[in-house]
């Protein structure tokens, strides 16, 4: 089984889909042992199963949408004991919620600086998630 990387955000919609895809597509690209998934905290924030926002930058990428999983998903404990690396997209954010949901693991995992709508633009933060993703590729791959 390939090592995983566990992206987690608020709704499962936006930030760790957009990610997770990237993820993927690059992962799969460099032939890298290597899976993304993602999840969320609070996957009752959002209506729908992924932001157009998503779907239309992973448009512009090439990135084909079978990179992110068919659905919003909850997060459990079982996602991170079968995770290697655990990515949440906002300290400012997550944080909180991971201390009060699982907090034997807020300190486990490593925290993100992009902000959700409408703190941060999709034009601002895709390019910045998507940076971030070929940075971890890059050191997953030395």
């Amino acid at each position: 089984m390939a090592n995983q990387v566990l992206f987690i955000c608020t709704g499962n919609f936006y930030r760790s889909r957009f990610a997770e895809a990237v993820f993927n597509h690059l992962a799969e690209a460099r032939k890298l042992s290597w899976r993304g998934f993602s999840r969320g905290l609070a996957i009752h924030w959002a209506n729908g199963c992924l932001s157009s926002f998503v779907a239309e930058g992973l448009e512009a990428r090439g990135i084909e949408r079978r990179h992110t999983g068919a659905d919003r998903v909850q997060l459990t404990v079982s996602d991170f004991e079968s995770s290697t690396i655990r990515i949440a997209l906002s300290r400012k954010e997550h944080l909180p919620m991971m201390r009060s949901q699982f907090p034997s693991w807020a300190d486990k995992i490593h925290y993100w600086e992009i902000e959700d709508l409408p703190q941060t633009s999709p034009e601002i933060a895709l390019p910045a998630i998507e940076l971030k993703v070929i940075e971890l590729i890059g050191h997953l791959a030395s």
